[in-house]
């Protein structure tokens, strides 16, 4: 069974992202003195009383606006709140009722889902401040006094929440989920892929650059496995990052690389492999990450003929040279074209990132690769090459033990690497290589 949900909802600038991170705990959620940082639904866990549950941090609600952005916004706030179990409408004591109040009140009464009141930034203990009584004029029940900065009240308001829950079952072991990060640099499709294999708008997808600015963390089951995947801002080069917002998402979307158990890389079919593309993917790389090569939009190329996915696929791994282990998989965010076989190269380089090779089985392969092509030798003194063996995973990482480690050849380290990929199939995760001389401590 999911955990409960609860829905943060209000009018931009009234507090909701600094409650929602107080009550999880951890900055998820950008905190930043502009109305409309907010864009998607950002979950977060929460847990209170020994009962764990989600909490979920829409956009700021401006019923009466124009702006598409905003009205965006606004459709992800719905959908948020049809989600989840009850819901908490934040409002400003310092700011006082706002008819933009009024209206998302007018909305939430409509909604057949219990909500409680929160009146932000009451920040000194004490006796009530008079200015709170105002806000029953929303005709909402259940008000409560709290602060997100100090947190006072939140106790109360959690309390109130955990009233509102169905009856606790058994949580399932979510141990066996992979993480997916969704990366690349803006306008690839990355919150159209994930609203694609969600079948559902779970993100904003526009054409405007820079829609997206936290990471988001959406879980999906089906017949292949269990997945998060996690939607990040696209990076743009530093030159253009000219804000603290942006360059808070870009944060985010290293840090979800980080994570991640997998990364899928999106490319632009048409703009083919870009100075920008091959930094991100570096950074999946030098993280260790499995990775997979995603050209997404697939079905906007047009006179395709009968070698053009080959043509590509030798551009694409021209350009990432370095990631010449990560499968390229075609397809279509828009149409669905492909997207189904996503899910097994998902588990298969998650599989192979996650190995773990005993070290006969090593050094097997080590004496059939040695014999077949001889070490280097350098000024008449040959490298000698001892044993192999797997010291962690995630990426895999193998130490070779030999007599001098200065004629171990770049090339000759390569070679091993390359046997050690053919005869285990390690496509689809980078590989970790020390070498060591003989009398150095194994780690």
């Amino acid at each position: 069974m999911a955990k409960p949900l609860v829905a943060i909802v209000g009018r931009p600038n009234v507090g909701k992202s600094m409650l929602f991170n107080k009550l999880t705990g951890h900055r998820t959620s950008i905190v930043e003195d502009t109305p409309g940082v907010t864009r998607d639904r950002i979950y977060g866990d929460c847990e209170w009383c020994g009962r764990q549950f989600s909490l979920v941090d829409t956009g700021g609600i401006e019923p009466g606006t124009e702006s598409d952005m905003l009205k965006f916004m606004r459709r992800q706030a719905e959908i948020g709140i049809e989600l989840a179990d009850c819901v908490v409408m934040v409002v400003d004591v310092k700011s006082g009722m706002t008819a933009a109040d009024e209206d998302v009140a007018t909305m939430l009464r409509k909604c057949g889902k219990p909500v409680a009141l929160a009146v932000n930034k009451c920040d000194s203990v004490g006796p009530t401040n008079p200015d709170v009584y105002e806000f029953y004029g929303l005709g909402i029940g259940d008000l409560f006094e709290v602060s997100a900065i100090h947190g006072h009240g939140t106790g109360d308001l959690l309390d109130w929440c955990l009233e509102q829950f169905p009856e606790e079952e058994e949580v399932e072991d979510e141990g066996d989920v992979i993480k997916v990060a969704i990366v690349g640099k803006p306008n690839v499709g990355k919150s159209s892929l994930l609203n694609r294999i969600l079948g559902e708008e779970r993100v904003i997808v526009s054409n405007i650059a820079g829609t997206t600015r936290d990471a988001i963390d959406s879980y999906f089951e089906n017949e292949t496995g269990k997945y998060c995947f996690i939607d990040t801002a696209g990076m743009r080069r530093k030159s253009k990052v000219d804000d603290a917002i942006e360059k808070f998402s870009n944060m985010r979307t290293i840090n979800a690389i980080e994570r991640a158990d997998v990364c899928l890389i999106l490319i632009d079919a048409n703009d083919g492999v870009t100075e920008q593309d091959t930094k991100i993917a570096g950074l999946v790389h030098e993280a260790g990450k499995a990775a997979i090569i995603v050209v997404n939009k697939w079905d906007a190329v047009e006179d395709k003929q009968t070698n053009t996915m080959r043509d590509k696929e030798l551009a694409v791994r021209e350009g990432l040279s370095y990631m010449t282990y990560a499968p390229v998989v075609f397809l279509s965010a828009l149409t669905g074209q492909r997207v189904d076989k996503l899910y097994q190269v998902v588990q298969d380089v998650h599989r192979q990132n996650t190995s773990r090779i005993t070290t006969g089985a090593l050094n097997s392969i080590l004496a059939e690769a040695t014999a077949r092509v001889q070490p280097p030798t350098d000024k008449g003194r040959r490298l000698k090459i001892y044993y192999m063996t797997q010291a962690s995973t995630k990426p895999p990482h193998f130490v070779i033990f030999c007599n001098d480690a200065r004629l171990f050849h770049f090339s000759y380290q390569r070679y091993l690497e390359n046997q050690i990929r053919e005869v285990f199939g390690l496509e689809g995760t980078p590989v970790r290589i020390t070498i060591r001389q003989k009398g150095e401590k194994e780690e």
